[in-house]
């Protein structure tokens, strides 16, 4: 088996007021997995991906990346491995184009102009966003601005991408499209989410938080077919599944 490309280990964590967010929680990721974390609001979803990417620091435990244990001291080196993409892309679009925004990271890696626009028509291209790139970023719809964010991680060529709640205020045909490129991706994926059709169609395993704590671990048939764990974590099956007679 391969070695992790991502372990959380007996994290936890605790904001200044005093409210205690995680407890405990451990899991590894190998490359190329693509894993879904769902809970219901406050269960700790948001709070624990902004610790791998070294966002917030672990008050107990520890996160590594690529071997490496997330430190003050190498955090940026850790968020060129681990890439994020925020659940309001407006947090990560400010330049006057897409093109723009998308050759930020790259350029402030110290690559060279050809090598930075090259990756640039690369993760437009990945997400079918090329047509917009000297496209203004306030002027594009809700989907446009996803694709546009996802868009600028890829071009960092992180190992590992994290998404937060990545199908919301999408309408019906950008979801679709956003699933499709999720799938697609080669990356390892971690993505968090109360939309679990997305989660069931784009992922092969399942992380379940309820209040702080990493309550099971498993495949989403398993996960979405355990009635009395999801009335637990006050979740409910897929739409898809409940359609089902």
């Amino acid at each position: 088996m391969s070695a992790p490309v991502l372990e959380v280990c007996a994290l936890a964590f605790a904001y200044p007021d005093g409210q205690q967010a995680l407890f405990d929680v451990s899991f590894a990721v190998t490359a190329g997995e693509a894993v879904g974390i769902i809970g219901s609001n406050g269960a700790g979803k948001s709070t624990l991906l902004l610790h791998l990417n070294g966002v917030h620091q672990a008050a107990q435990g520890h996160v590594v990346v690529n071997g490496q244990v997330v430190s003050r001291g190498n955090v940026q080196q850790v968020r060129r491995s681990v890439g994020m993409v925020f659940q309001d892309p407006d947090d990560q679009l400010f330049m006057p184009t897409v093109a723009d925004d998308v050759a930020f990271g790259p350029s402030n890696m110290g690559l060279s102009t050809s090598e930075v626009a090259s990756r640039v028509a690369q993760a437009l291209d990945a997400v079918g966003a090329a047509h917009l790139a000297q496209r203004a970023p306030y002027r594009l719809s809700g989907g446009e601005k996803r694709a546009v964010a996802l868009a600028g991680v890829l071009a960092m060529r992180p190992d590992v991408l994290v998404l937060d709640e990545p199908s919301a205020a999408l309408d019906p045909l950008a979801r679709r499209r956003l699933i499709h490129w999720l799938r697609e991706l080669p990356h390892t994926r971690l993505i968090a989410s109360h939309d679990l059709d997305l989660v069931q169609d784009v992922c092969s395993r399942v992380l379940v938080l309820r209040e702080g704590r990493l309550v099971a671990d498993g495949t989403p048939a398993a996960i979405f077919a355990d009635a009395a764990l999801l009335q637990r974590c006050h979740l409910e099956p897929p739409l898809r599944q409940q359609a089902k007679p």
